[in-house]
């Protein structure tokens, strides 16, 4: 795996590097001992998959408040999507900006999302597929949620948002009272 940074500190975008032969590709996905080496420290407590059928649909933006915030790794397995986070970590210098990456069953990307942000996506191709890698368990107690077009965040959706579920429509509008987690 090759780690690129991005302009945000501990956001990286891995890259997986097949190898191609008559049969197909082989590529490894997962290395607890690379993945230390871009602060990847906890061990994976839950896997999900995800699948969207319509293009421009939206889900996020989501986020584990402590004590159970989460690293994620997020990979497309079909499809195509636009994969969003926020920094919502107090005091960080990037502090409510964004970073949104295509990842696709093409480019073989990975979103490795540290401690402290907001994720979602939208679809870009219809039928896609994602999974999820996380490093704690999912606790609703402790969920939380920012607006997909909170203007706060103003993130730049490539597709016109559609398919916005009840939940995800219905988190309230960030204000200068929210310092984050």
């Amino acid at each position: 795996m090759k780690f690129n940074r991005t302009e945000i500190d501990g956001l990286y975008i891995a890259e997986l590097s097949p190898i191609y032969d008559d049969r197909g590709s082989f590529a490894r996905a997962f290395c607890e001992d690379e993945l230390k080496s871009v602060g990847v420290l906890k061990h994976i407590k839950q896997i999900n998959h995800s699948y969207a059928k319509k293009s421009g649909s939206i889900r996020g933006m989501h986020y584990q408040n402590h004590p159970f915030t989460e690293m994620k790794l997020v990979r497309c397995l079909s499809g195509k999507i636009f994969d969003v986070v926020v920094d919502i970590r107090r005091d960080s210098k990037t502090f409510l900006k964004w970073h949104g990456e295509i990842l696709s069953q093409d480019n073989n990307k990975m979103m490795i999302i540290p401690e402290g942000f907001a994720h979602g996506f939208q679809v870009i191709k219809p039928n896609s597929q994602l999974l999820y890698f996380h490093t704690e368990n999912y606790h609703p107690e402790c969920e939380g949620g920012i607006l997909y077009n909170d203007p706060m965040v103003n993130i730049d959706w490539p597709l016109q948002c559609s398919d916005v579920s009840m939940k995800d429509s219905n988190h309230n509008l960030l204000d200068s009272l929210f310092k984050g987690i």
